[in-house]
């Protein structure tokens, strides 16, 4: 079996999509897979080191304004298909999948033009504009939130939710406290902005930090991001925070091991990435949400207000978030432990531990030439 995978530009493509072809891996052993990216996008570093060939398609998103650009990249899109078909010409796949990004337009759309079954998978509420294109095209739409529904033509769509990766689910909360070296019986916060941090987080952080410092009960772990991480040690000492003296406060530029803290935290302080959610959700962790404000359409918002509304986060938006904001929120949950239960037990609701499977399964079935959405074991 020859699958084509295509999904890039952010990590919130990438990931999913390896994911994705792991999942297909441990049910076709041998199947062959060829990921398409472009040259300048993370996909370019990321995916050979995970052994997979890998092939680039020159493309860029269209500005969002009336400009001249426009015309280039349209031509440089008409280009990009053009490639994309030699690409899926000489592979001769028997299905395509995406993940989202601009590259993978050229890729299902020449693979939807030549007959081959495609699937694209939609992370977020508010789908980008590449899929909502594709959806008119391609034989299956594998939604991860149900909400995403209104934007996909019907026949065509199906609630998997999103996929994650195993090492979450397999990750225990007593190794994740040894690893970090965390009380074993005080409450877990852990913070993070996503893989490159969120400065409005870092800095609204400061005051909580300073609040718990040195408090038994409670210990925080924050992931600052790269960027942030000197700046966030400088505030704290100007604050008057001295971290080895505290001990309930761990600080961290970036954290390889996700999936570890994860399993440790009793809630979380993230942005509202679809793939972070669904890390989330798959665990039962409570989170406080606060969504990037310039992302695309504005979907973080939409992501973290589906998963408010279901109860199991709260959500401060950018605009709002000050210390004493987040500080308020995070005292009133860490002090009631029933609210933090029930906000655990809907997040486990919401969760689709077995996403990756299900997609995988879809997949190979769409691969055999069966394009009925009936429901996959």
């Amino acid at each position: 079996m020859r699958i084509i995978v295509s999904g890039g530009g952010t990590g919130g493509h990438i990931y999913p999509a390896l994911t994705i072809v792991r999942a297909i891996q441990k049910k076709i052993s041998d199947a062959e897979f060829l990921y398409v990216g472009t040259k300048d996008g993370l996909e370019a570093d990321i995916v050979p080191k995970e052994g997979l060939a890998f092939e680039t398609v020159n493309i860029q998103g269209f500005k969002r304004s009336l400009t001249p650009e426009n015309l280039v990249r349209g031509a440089q899109a008409f280009g990009g298909v053009m490639k994309a078909m030699g690409i899926v010409r000489r592979f001769k796949p028997d299905v395509a999948v995406g993940t989202g990004g601009y590259v993978c337009g050229p890729i299902l759309l020449a693979s939807s033009l030549m007959g081959i079954p495609t699937l694209i998978q939609e992370q977020n509420v508010m789908p980008g504009v590449t899929n909502r294109l594709l959806s008119r095209f391609v034989s299956c739409i594998a939604m991860g939130t149900k909400e995403a529904a209104a934007h996909f033509p019907k026949g065509k769509r199906v609630f998997t939710g999103n996929p994650i990766r195993e090492e979450v689910m397999k990750a225990r909360s007593e190794d994740g406290k040894k690893m970090f070296g965390l009380d074993p019986k005080a409450k877990t916060v852990l913070v993070s902005g996503g893989s490159r941090g969120a400065r409005s987080i870092n800095r609204a952080m400061i005051g909580v930090l300073a609040h718990y410092a040195g408090r038994s009960g409670v210990q925080i772990l924050h992931v600052t991001g790269k960027v942030g991480y000197d700046e966030t040690l400088e505030n704290l000492r100007d604050a008057g925070v001295d971290l080895s003296a505290a001990g309930n406060l761990f600080i961290e530029p970036y954290l390889y091991n996700m999936p570890q803290a994860l399993a440790c935290a009793d809630v979380a302080v993230f942005r509202a990435g679809a793939i972070g959610i669904a890390e989330l959700t798959a665990r039962g962790v409570p989170s406080v949400l606060v969504p990037y404000p310039f992302a695309a359409a504005n979907h973080q918002e939409m992501n973290a207000r589906a998963i408010a509304s279901a109860g199991a986060a709260r959500m401060i938006l950018d605009r709002e978030l000050t210390a004493e904001r987040l500080l308020s929120v995070l005292a009133e949950l860490l002090s009631e432990d029933a609210k933090l239960k029930r906000m655990a037990k809907a997040a486990k609701k919401l969760g689709r531990p077995k996403a990756a499977d299900e997609i995988a399964s879809r997949v190979i079935r769409l691969a055999k030439g069966k394009t009925e959405l009936v429901p996959v074991k």
